[in-house]
């Protein structure tokens, strides 16, 4: 029972605590209170502050140390030093600010070691699970790391010997323990395996499937995603056994039955297209083929350079039914204008034609100020294979001056020498003169 206590008649009202002799003796010293206020300060005062607020103490206006601790950073100095602790942190500083390690991240940094591999393990996979749910794959992907290496570390000693002490661990049931930890490793495979699947790598999405499988051949989600990076990466048969084993499995699973069908609609479209190549490529050799021997029934000949022209565009020898040897062949004509350093070309000069019947619509060319250029009055010229020259009819056909077998289709092209009659002997000369020299 509380029990009453009468005042005193002359307690009086005005007592002062101050003169109180056991009150001063319970009081805390100026020094130690001083002490402590300076302890809750959040942040290191810097030496010019700390100055300040001592010139302040004796002038009587001291700013309390808390906020003199705040008010002499700056607002990034603030957040850059709430960062370094856990509770605030936005991202990772595992440094004290001053080239240290960060204590109280070290600290949290061991709790997250410490119990059994499948406590640690599980702590992991949770975290990777929370990051999962949030599509934050790769911090998820992360934590499954973790999780796995946790599981295959060293299991810790059951006695922990400190100094004459021995400390007892409570028994652990190794089989339920070791059960725990095949769960928990299977989790973190088919979840990490979410995860590259994700960020598309495949290949490490397949790994870890097949770990998955190898402690539970009856995991349906490891088919599933095995088989969907497997279609990713075109290996069709590899995704139809993914797909075929898990729908053994489970015959009613919705996903796989649509992955299936993606899959199979994948293999007819690649198959159509490799159909469709092979056909182009066969098309293409008996194109080449009749090609081949279009040319030699016409006695036409035909070389190629290390450095053909690259400005032909679709210009090329050509027969105008492609696998019909024996129609029309129609070959790329350059008109060179030597005298000028001109040119003109002709696409697709049919066999049949004349030099006479392009020229007619080709002359007169608008850089020829003198008027020397006409379809009567210039001559032709094309060399032969054996560095001659040889004089081109005009009103020949082409097929004429290249069955003669004395010119050749260089680079599949035929290059002639268009020259005004008057200057023809001259630059014949030349022509000759050139190829004398050494």
């Amino acid at each position: 029972m509380a029990r009453t206590e009468e005042l005193p008649n002359d307690f009086g009202e005005k007592f002062d605590l101050s003169n109180d002799p056991q009150a001063q003796a319970q009081a805390p010293n100026a020094g130690a209170l001083e002490s402590l206020i300076s302890q809750a300060a959040p942040f290191p005062l810097k030496q010019d502050a700390q100055s300040n607020t001592a010139d302040a103490t004796q002038s009587g206006a001291a700013m309390p140390p808390a906020m003199a601790s705040v008010k002499q950073h700056t607002a990034d100095e603030v957040l850059k030093m709430m960062n370094r602790s856990p509770l605030f942190m936005t991202t990772l500083d595992e440094t004290d600010g001053e080239g240290g390690e960060n204590i109280e991240l070290e600290a949290l940094k061991a709790l997250a070691y410490e119990g059994t591999r499948a406590e640690v393990a599980g702590n992991f996979r949770e975290q990777g699970n929370e990051c999962a749910r949030a599509k934050q794959w790769t911090d998820a992907r992360e934590f499954y790391d973790k999780a796995i290496a946790a599981l295959k570390a060293p299991a810790k000693p059951q006695n922990l010997e400190e100094g004459s002490m021995i400390l007892e661990v409570a028994e652990i049931d190794e089989e339920a323990e070791k059960k725990k930890e095949l769960e928990i490793e299977e989790a973190c495979y088919i979840n990490r395996a979410l995860c590259h699947l994700e960020k598309k790598n495949y290949r490490s999405c397949i790994r870890d499937c097949a770990s998955t499988l190898r402690i539970n051949p009856q995991n349906i989600k490891a088919y599933f995603r095995s088989a969907t990076a497997c279609l990713a990466l075109d290996k069709l048969d590899e995704a139809v056994d993914a797909c075929s084993i898990g729908l053994s499995l489970d015959a009613q699973n919705s996903a796989l039955k649509t992955l299936s069908h993606k899959i199979s609609a994948r293999k007819t479209h690649l198959e159509q297209l490799e159909r469709a190549r092979r056909e182009r490529e066969q098309r293409k050799a008996a194109e080449a083929h009749a090609l081949a021997l279009a040319l030699k029934a016409r006695n036409i000949r035909t070389r190629t350079t290390a450095r053909p022209p690259s400005d032909l565009e679709d210009a090329q020898i050509k027969l105008e039914a492609p696998i019909d040897p024996a129609s029309t062949l129609s070959i790329p004509v350059l008109l060179l204008y030597p005298l000028h350093a001109q040119t003109d070309f002709v696409k697709a000069f049919r066999e049949s034609e004349t030099l006479a019947e392009h020229l007619a619509y080709i002359l007169p060319v608008p850089w020829d100020e003198k008027g020397e250029y006409a379809a009567e009055s210039v001559e032709c010229y094309v060399e032969t294979a054996a560095g001659g020259l040889i004089k081109a009819g005009k009103k020949l056909p082409l097929l004429k001056i290249l069955g003669t077998g004395k010119v050749e289709l260089v680079d599949g092209l035929l290059s002639v020498n268009v020259l005004p009659k008057g200057a023809a002997a001259a630059w014949i000369e030349e022509f000759k003169r050139r190829r004398k020299m050494p």
